[in-house]
Order: structure tokens, then sequence, then C-alpha cells
């Protein structure tokens, strides 16, 4: 299949930031006792004319707490900006967007489903079981957060899926940070193919190191994705964008700005 074809805007959602006292728990034995701050976006994309949102960020109604709450795994979560209030100035309603993805199941990707319940929600079939299944809790899931999507229209998927069936966008099934964790390939008319990590790694450094955060479901397949998205990154010729590294995050163009 020819992958040439490709998407026409990509916008950078802020999504407001998470705050740990040990970051460690992303990179065992590494930083251990040191606070660190970590980026979370949500990205929208438009493809010849329609709307997918990629993760919707952390829950809009913490814009009333300014100091923000610690949500799970120990991490607190704030928001500067709401998602909605972002949409809007983009000009975008949310009953606008048709397609929903999330990379995960963590409260910072799925903060915001509920403002979404026209979009077809693609999800792998092993993150909708974890999600849904006896025991969220043990992957650190908040099910009030994304319980609406159970009423969304489905497409339920297993391994790498072509949204647009035309190239342009991919969701690769990188599993380890939860069961059924997933990246996104986008191709970009100026900027080229890239691809956001979803928590593949926590950020760049991360990813060199192949650091496994503690509560990981599974290390090896962690490991595995981390290789998988290496050898893509070379094949495809693909920039990596690493959601939570505070460094890169501050040279991308946010919205209401666009990269093509």
């Amino acid at each position: 299949m020819s992958h040439d074809a490709t998407i026409e805007r990509l916008y950078v959602l802020d999504a407001g930031i998470a705050q740990v006292d040990d970051a460690s728990i992303y990179s065992p034995g590494f930083n251990v006792g040191k606070p660190m701050t970590l980026s979370c976006n949500a990205y929208l994309i438009r493809h010849r004319g329609q709307w997918m949102l990629w993760d919707t960020g952390t829950q809009d109604d913490l814009i009333g707490e300014p100091e923000g709450r610690i949500i799970a795994h120990g991490i607190r979560g704030t928001i500067s900006k709401t998602i909605a209030s972002q949409l809007q100035e983009i000009g975008v309603e949310p009953d606008e967007i048709g397609t929903l993805a999330l990379s995960h199941a963590h409260y910072d990707h799925v903060g915001n489903c509920r403002l979404f319940t026209k979009a077809e929600w693609i999800v792998q079939k092993a993150e909708y079981e974890s999600m849904f299944g006896p025991d969220p809790d043990a992957f650190g899931f908040r099910p009030e957060l994304y319980g609406t999507l159970r009423n969304n229209r489905l497409r339920l998927i297993e391994g790498d899926h072509d949204v647009y069936g035309d190239g342009a966008v991919r969701i690769i099934f990188t599993p380890g940070h939860t069961p059924g964790h997933c990246s996104l390939l986008l191709n970009l008319p100026e900027a080229g193919r890239v691809l956001l990590s979803g928590d593949v790694a926590h950020n760049r450094r991360n990813f060199q190191c192949r650091c496994v955060p503690s509560f990981n479901v599974d290390a090896l397949q962690s490991i595995a994705s981390m290789n998988r998205v290496e050898e893509l990154l070379e094949t495809e010729g693909a920039t990596l964008f690493v959601n939570h590294d505070v460094v890169q995050n501050a040279t991308l163009p946010h919205a209401p700005d666009w990269l093509s």
C-alpha cells in the first residue's frame, strides 16, 4: 500500500501538566526522589475536512483547582486551559469530531472523553477489556472519566490499524505501558511523518535508555514496543513527538497554531 496520503493539519492541544515527587517511577533506579514535571497534550487532526482527536487530556473540571489534584499513581494533574476552550478557539465543536482514539486509558489521556459522545471510538480489544473489566484500578484507570465511551460507536481493533484506509493516519500497537497501549503515525504534507508516542516512553532520555516505568503492565512488551518505535522512526523517516517531554514540547507550535 502507498503511504503517500497526508493529513491537512495537526493541532497540539495543551492538556495540562503532571507532577510527581519521585521521577524514578518512570526510570527505576534513576532520578530517585527528584521531582519531575511532565507536559500533557491532546492532538487534533484534520483529514479531508474531517476531524479526529488523539487523546482527550486531563479533565477540564480541574480548571477550578489551581493546586491540581492527585489522580492516580501519586501523580498530580493540573490544567491552565480547558480542551473545550481550545477547540472553541480553533472553531471546532466537540460534536464535529467524528473519530476518537486514545493512546491508552490513563487519566491524562481520557479526562474529557465525555465531551465527544458523537465520535466513533477506535480502541484495541486488550485496552477495552482492561478499561471495562473487573479491575480497572489495577491498571491505574479511573472509569468515571471514560464511562460514557460505552455509548459511543465502537471500532474494536487488534494490532496496527489504518484509520482512513489511505496511510495518512496509522495506529501502531505498542503495548506494555498498558495492555492495549498505542502510538500514532501521521503523514503531514510539509513536516513529513510524525510519530506521536503516547506513553511508550515519558521523555527522550527514557526512550534512549529503554527505561520501563515501575507501573507498566509488562516490562518485556514495553521494551519491544520501544524497539519497534525506533525501527519505525528509521524506516519511515519519522520524527518522534514524546508527549510528556517538557523540553521538546516547548519547541512545538500549540493550538490555535498548527503543523502541516
